[in-house]
């Protein structure tokens, strides 16, 4: 088993407990550990790359992997080197090592590195919603301005939303670019300096959070105060709640059109009941609904892992 992803990843931390509890070996490591606390060294056969991967605790045979954990690792970097040189070496150990990695034979990816490059495209994930049969708001992408209010005069109450969420330093504070309502008058001319997102605000009673893993899907109703309750999860109210047979099909359509095996979706629902799909996330957080509702969400993810029924 082999487990990619920064060292501060608590919820990998309760998968890995749980697979060592049943005696599966883990190799665990951070991209930012290459090359100080990690070597590997990989051959081509017929059936694949062979070779091993060591880092300072675990030699791990790279034709034995079964599966692959792949959950937001730092990234490669080389502070020691100039700015030219490091960029030259990140490239170099972008496409070896992780060429290798995204290569391995008869090696289940939860999720491929490069199929969640895919999925993060939130343009692509609304186009894969569409196909797959889910509702979603009606949506506009662009840098013009002139668009935007048209939009807004058409939909009535918008909501701008952030196409990704990168790094953004205030003061040298960490922050991020809240969902939030956007009127006409605040549409100016700096719309032009780059792509946005924009949809008509769901009249919306709840919000569902959607957590398939492998077969397995676990939805948790979410009632709270906040616009987007990921802003705040001091008051929210959470419940267990099926998932409508229709759901469900567009659930698995949509993980397989991006060759996932484990998605979070959102889902704001209205006074009617209907579920309208706000975003998928390849690489999201999950762990906090089990300690909020006792789903068994960590030993689906390790049965996954450990390739059950396999």
């Amino acid at each position: 088993m082999v487990v990619v992803t920064n060292l501060d990843d608590a919820t990998t931390d309760l998968v890995i407990a749980e697979l060592h509890d049943r005696g599966v070996p883990v190799v665990r490591f951070d991209s930012g550990d290459f090359p100080a606390h990690l070597s590997f060294s990989a051959h081509i056969e017929r059936n694949g790359w062979e070779g091993k991967l060591t880092t300072p605790s675990r030699v791990m045979r790279l034709e034995g992997a079964r599966s692959l954990l792949y959950r937001r690792p730092s990234g490669f970097t080389f502070p020691h080197l100039s700015q030219q040189d490091a960029r030259f070496a990140i490239g170099q150990a972008r496409y070896g090592l992780g060429g290798v990695l995204v290569s391995l034979p008869d090696c289940l990816y939860v999720n491929h590195p490069n199929r969640i490059g895919d999925a993060e495209y939130k343009p692509a994930g609304l186009a894969a919603a569409v196909r797959c049969g889910f509702t979603i708001p009606p949506s506009l992408v662009t840098n013009d301005p002139v668009e935007v209010r048209e939009f807004i005069a058409d939909q009535g109450a918008v909501l701008y939303k952030p196409l990704s969420v990168s790094l953004y330093l205030l003061d040298g504070e960490s922050c991020t670019v809240e969902v939030a309502p956007v009127r006409p008058e605040e549409i100016d001319e700096g719309v032009a300096g780059t792509a946005h997102l924009f949809q008509r605000v769901v009249d919306k009673v709840a919000d569902v959070r959607t957590t398939v893993i492998g077969d397995k899907i676990f939805s948790v109703r979410i009632e709270s105060e906040a616009l987007d309750w990921r802003t705040s999860y001091g008051r929210h109210v959470y419940k267990v709640v099926d998932t409508p047979p229709r759901i469900t099909a567009s659930l698995f359509a949509y993980l397989n059109s991006f060759g996932l095996v484990f998605g979070a979706f959102d889902f704001a629902v209205t006074g009617r009941g209907e579920w309208v799909f706000l975003e998928c996330n390849p690489s999201g957080q999950w762990a906090w609904l089990e300690n909020e509702t006792g789903l068994p969400m960590v030993g689906a993810f390790a049965d996954l892992l450990e390739r059950r029924g396999a």
